[in-house]
């Protein structure tokens, strides 16, 4: 008897060191979508870090983009995690794949979301505090000297061939910009633009520009958001802020877009709860990745290297999306 007891509990010592790999092997392989955006790119290489060391998941990625990806968890139930879609830009696919019960959300990837709209330079912010709302800039084109007239002030717009460039030049004719004493710059490119505002900032010098977060740009150079009055529209803005021939638009700030992680429905029911509260938790701000992408821009560094990155420097964030023990194997494997 005190050998069979002996036996006993060896054998249920051994069961309690096994369960917790055993729990991990549930996870079984996950398929997730590596997206041709920088912010969506290193966030997916985050996730594939911590699952695969933290949780035991086998992780698969493979290349996507918004439309087919989404189209794709919706109508063949594959890849099973997209970890950060802008979803207002698929309002027809996301709805019908919710009501269908084909994908659910997780937790927002950028909790405050994915913005657009006229910023200024910090520097000029932080000297100007009575400058919030971009009436209050446009009483002051002498701080927002234009670079080829002096005299005016400026505004960078969009790159040609943008949706946010037509959006930008209908703001500036509802405003009554040139009234004011302002021109409207065409960039002509994206790098016109990141061009101009890397010159100008470099230079201490005052502008208001469109651009968006989160950005590597705008991780690089501190930037503060003008407000613009009222509530977004969305009727007004299909009407005419997006329709370059409508003569009468009206001032209608650009709306926040809702960046989630989306998983297919078949991919939750069997992951393992564990896995499930991280994606249901899991989420970092606009200046975080901002940072993060500026440091892999100046690096050259890859996704997959800018994860790591993250994970090395910013454990205060990210274990809090994880249990202690999650924490401490992935902290283990960098």
């Amino acid at each position: 008897m005190k050998h069979m007891l002996a036996s006993t509990c060896l054998l249920a010592g051994l069961a309690g060191f096994a369960m917790p790999g055993m729990a991990m092997a549930d996870c079984g392989t996950v398929t997730l979508t590596v997206h041709n955006v920088q912010s969506a790119e290193v966030l997916t290489y985050v996730d594939k870090f911590i699952l695969e060391e933290g949780y035991g998941c086998t992780v698969e990625t493979v290349p996507g983009d918004t439309v087919p990806t989404t189209t794709s968890m919706v109508e063949k139930g594959d890849p099973d995690v997209s970890s950060e879609t802008w979803v207002d830009l698929l309002p027809e696919i996301v709805p019908r794949g919710i009501e269908q019960g084909k994908i659910v959300f997780g937790a927002p990837a950028l909790p405050d979301g994915g913005v657009q709209g006229l910023w200024i330079p910090k520097y000029l912010a932080d000297a100007h505090p009575d400058i919030k709302t971009i009436d209050d800039a446009l009483k002051h084109p002498e701080l927002f000297p234009d670079p080829e007239d002096s005299s005016k002030g400026v505004i960078f717009n969009g790159a040609q061939g943008w949706g946010a460039t037509v959006v930008t030049a209908q703001l500036f004719k509802a405003v009554g910009g040139a009234d004011k004493g302002f021109n409207l710059l065409d960039p002509g490119s994206a790098a016109g633009l990141d061009g101009a505002i890397a010159k100008a900032y470099e230079r201490k010098e005052g502008f208001i520009t469109y651009y968006w977060a989160p950005t590597a740009l705008l991780g690089k150079y501190e930037m503060v958001m003008l407000q613009i009055p009222g509530q977004h529209d969305p009727a007004e803005w299909k009407r005419c802020n997006t329709v370059s021939e409508c003569p009468d638009p009206k001032v209608n700030p650009w709306p926040t877009d809702k960046v989630m992680t989306v998983l297919t429905k078949s991919f939750a029911d069997r992951a393992p709860k564990e896995v499930m509260d991280y994606f249901n938790k899991r989420g970092w701000s606009n200046a975080t990745v901002g940072k993060l992408m500026a440091w892999q821009t100046e690096n050259q560094a890859t996704g997959e290297e800018g994860a790591k990155h993250f994970l090395e420097e910013s454990k205060d964030l990210w274990s809090q999306w994880v249990p202690a023990e999650v924490a401490e194997k992935v902290q283990a494997a960098l």
